[in-house]
C-alpha cells in the first residue's frame, strides 16, 4: 500500500522513490510484523486463553512429559501469526502483484482449514479434529485452485517444468502430471509443518530459516541480472514475494517471544498449516520445487519418520522409532526437549546454507 502512495507523490517528494526498493520494503516487512506481534500478540493470547480454558488437548499416546508440563497452555497461535503476516504485507508489498495474493491467499484458506481444526479438538476436549478424509479433501481441492492459478500465471515455457539443483542444463517438463507435483508441495509442505510442531519452538525457527532462505532466492529470480548471472529462471514480478517472505520472518520471530520454552501459546493447526502451504506455493512460484526440499529437509525428515513407521508397523507390526515423529523418538531416548529443538535448529541452517549455495553450483 506504501509503495502505492508513494508513487503518486515521488515527483514531489524525491525521497519516496525509497519504497519502490524491494531490499527496503523486505526489512520493512519484517519489522513490521515483528513489531505487530510483539505488541498485540499476549493479548491475542489472552483472548485464546478465555475462550479455550483447558488449552490445548493433548495426545495420550504421547510423551508422558507433555501431559504434565503442556497442559493448559492455548493453540490456535496461527491467529497470531497470520495477522500479523497479512497486515504487513498489504503496508509493504505492491498490491497490483498476483504473485503476492497468490501467497496471501494460500496463508489464508488453510489457515482456515487449520482454525476449524483446532476448534474441534477445543470443543469435543480430544486431540482429534476434523476428519482426516475430510482435511485432506479440503486441502487438495484448495491446492488444485492454487495450482492452477499458478501455472495460468507463469510462463507457459517454464510453468511445468522443474529444475535441478546442482545440474546446469538439467530441466524436465512434466507436462499435465506437474499438477499432480504441485498439489503434493502445497499439501505436503503444509502437513509437514503441521507434523513437526511437536514441541516448543521447534517448527516456527525452521520455518522462519527456510523462509529466509526464500525471500533470497525471490528476490534473485525476480531481478533479470542476478537470475542471468546465477543461470536461473527470470521470473518477472516474483521479486515481490520476498516481502511477503519478509513478514513470514518478523511473525516468526514475534511468535517465538511467546513460543519459546515454556511455550504460552501453540501455533496449532491453524498457524503450521498457514505457513506449510505458503512456504509450498511460493517455492512453485518461483520454480524452485526441489530447493524447498533441501532448505525443508527437516520437514522431510519429520514427516518420512511418520511414513516409515507407519508402512512397518503394518506390514510388519514393529515400529523402527520409539515414537513417531522424529522428535518424540528422541524424547524417549531421554533427550532434553531443549536438546533436541536446538539440534533440529541447526539441522535446518545446514540445509538452508547447502540450499543456497545449489543457486551458485551448476
Amino acid at each position: 500500500m506504501f509503495k502505492l502512495i508513494a508513487q503518486e507523490f515521488v515527483s514531489q517528494y524525491s525521497f519516496l522513490n525509497l519504497f519502490n526498493f524491494i531490499t527496503f520494503r523486505v526489512g520493512a516487512s519484517i519489522l513490521t510484523s515483528l513489531f505487530f506481534s510483539l505488541i498485540f500478540g499476549q493479548f491475542i493470547i489472552n483472548k485464546l486463553s478465555l475462550v479455550q480454558p483447558e488449552g490445548q488437548p493433548i495426545r495420550k499416546d504421547g510423551p508422558e512429559t507433555h501431559i504434565i508440563q503442556k497442559a493448559g497452555t492455548p493453540t490456535m497461535g496461527g491467529v497470531l501469526i497470520i495477522l500479523s503476516v497479512l497486515i504487513s504485507s498489504i503496508l509493504w508489498s505492491d498490491l497490483h502483484n498476483n504473485f503476492l495474493w497468490i501467497g496471501l491467499i494460500s496463508l489464508l484458506i488453510f489457515g482456515i482449514i487449520g482454525f476449524v481444526d483446532d476448534f474441534k479438538k477445543i470443543k469435543s476436549n480430544s486431540s482429534s479434529g476434523l476428519k482426516g478424509t475430510t482435511r485432506i479433501v479440503l486441502q487438495l481441492f484448495f491446492a488444485l485452485i492454487i495450482s492452477l492459478v499458478i501455472l495460468y500465471i507463469l510462463d507457459d515455457k517454464i510453468d511445468t517444468s522443474i529444475a535441478f539443483p546442482f545440474f546446469k542444463n538439467l530441466i524436465i517438463n512434466f507436462g499435465y502430471f506437474y499438477l499432480v507435483i504441485s498439489l503434493f508441495i502445497i499439501v505436503g509442505s503444509a502437513n509437514a509443518v503441521n507434523l513437526t510442531d511437536g514441541l516448543d519452538g521447534l517448527a516456527i525457527v525452521p520455518v522462519m530459516i527456510v523462509a529466509m532462505t526464500f525471500a533470497f532466492i525471490a528476490y534473485v529470480t525476480g531481478n533479470i541480472i542476478f537470475s542471468d548471472y546465477l543461470l536461473i529462471n527470470y521470473i518477472a514480478g516474483t521479486g515481490e514475494l520476498s516481502v511477503l517472505c519478509g513478514a513470514l520472518i518478523g511473525s516468526s520471530l514475534g511468535f517465538l517471544w511467546f513460543n519459546a520454552p515454556p511455550a504460552k501459546v501453540f501455533m496449532g493447526d491453524t498457524g503450521s498449516l498457514a505457513l506449510g502451504a505458503t512456504i509450498g506455493s511460493i517455492a512453485i512460484m518461483v520454480k524452485h520445487e526441489i530447493v524447498l526440499a533441501i532448505a525443508g529437509g527437516l520437514f522431510v525428515l519429520e514427516t518420512l519418520s511418520v511414513v516409515i513407521q507407519v508402512i512397518s508397523f503394518k506390514l510388519t507390526g514393529k515400529r523402527v522409532f520409539m515414537m513417531a515423529p522424529l522428535h518424540h523418538h528422541f524424547e524417549k531416548k531421554g533427550w532434553a526437549e531443549s536438546t533436541i529443538v536446538i539440534r533440529f535448529w541447526i539441522i535446518t541452517i545446514v540445509l538452508a546454507l547447502i540450499s543456497l549455495a545449489t543457486l551458485k553450483i551448476r
